[in-house]
Order: structure tokens, then sequence, then C-alpha cells
């Protein structure tokens, strides 16, 4: 029997217009600056909890993307479990977004869920035409993110209280940046619909 590519990339799962992508989460929270941005990424949790449920219960496709921060022997399983030895902010975001046995990770180098990743490949073998992105940080790595899906011919939304930066005045200027630039939709979580 020949092998099939959808199952050897990405397992028995139907075609998805949507995917949702949790950015950089799941943390240990000790990296510069974690703690300007620790009490935001806390504020949205439970918004990008929501949707991770929501999604599973659609069969939509949850993908998370982290830093591997420079760990080349690093993976996704071993980046959970140190952080629920973190600290109790990195076991409360872990706990809450626990990933599921159904769902995707990547391991990025730099700020996009793109660059020298599988992302792109994953994307095609389960039929996304538009990506979800939620997480940290809006100004970066969200944003980087998005940029890269748009110029991969994505239709992209960013749900605006599922995503943070370190304060108000740059999370405006990203979602701004998001409406503006990209033509990318900040709908509120709660009003958002996954395609059908």
């Amino acid at each position: 029997m020949a092998p099939t590519a959808h199952r050897s990339v990405a397992g028995p799962r139907r075609a998805s217009p949507d995917a949702l992508l949790v950015l950089d989460m799941i943390s240990c929270w000790d990296f510069p600056d974690a703690g300007h941005l620790l009490p935001h990424a806390l504020h949205v949790t439970p918004r990008i909890a929501r949707l991770c449920t929501r999604a599973r219960e659609h069969a939509v496709p949850v993908i998370y993307g982290n830093d591997n921060r420079g760990q080349w022997r690093s993976d996704f399983r071993q980046l959970v479990a140190q952080s629920l030895e973190g600290s109790d902010a990195a076991r409360t975001i872990t706990h809450a977004l626990m990933p599921s046995n159904e769902d995707y990770f990547v391991l990025k180098p730099q700020h996009s869920a793109f660059y020298a990743t599988p992302l792109q490949l994953l994307l095609e073998t389960l039929g996304v035409r538009r990506l979800v992105i939620t997480g940290v940080a809006t100004d970066q790595c969200v944003l980087h993110t998005a940029m890269d899906a748009r110029m991969r011919g994505l239709d992209v939304t960013v749900p605006s209280d599922t995503c943070a930066t370190q304060d108000a005045a740059r999370q405006q200027r990203a979602l701004r940046q998001f409406t503006d630039a990209l033509q990318v939709a900040t709908p509120l979580s709660a009003a958002f619909r996954w395609a059908r």
C-alpha cells in the first residue's frame, strides 16, 4: 500500500478551512521583559482557552507555535513539562491551554511561526485557507506570523482580545497595523465564528 501524505504529515483528520494558532503561550516566562508581558498574557489566557475549546468542538485544528529559544535538542512536550515546573503564572497558563493529543505544534527559531518550520506544509495538508492567530506578543510574533500568512495567500483573523503585548499603547498600534495595512480582521473572540 502506498503511503498517504495526509496521514504521514498531519494524521487522519478531515480537511478544515480554518486553523487556530496559539503563539508562545506555553512558556516558563523567564526571558527578558517577561515581567511586563506576563500580566497581559494571563489576562487573555481564558479567552484563548475558550477559543481552543470551540475549535476542537468544530474539528478545527489547533496548532501551538513556540520559540525554541536556541535549544535545538528540545521538543514541545519538554517545553510543556518545563512550563509546568515554572512559576505559578506559567503553570496557570499552561494548565488552561494544555494541548490535547489531537493538536499540532511547531517550534520556531524566530518571530514568525512560518520561518524555518513546517507550518506551511502542515496548513496545506490540512486544507487550511484561514489562519486564526492568538497569543503573544501582538506586535512581534503575532504580527510577523500574520504578515507571512498573508504573503502565502491565507486569510488571517486575529481576535483582538486573544493576543497581548507589553502595554496598551503597543497593543493598539499593532491592531491598527493589522486592520489598516494587512486587511486582517480583528473581531472580539466571542463574536468570531468558524467557517462551515
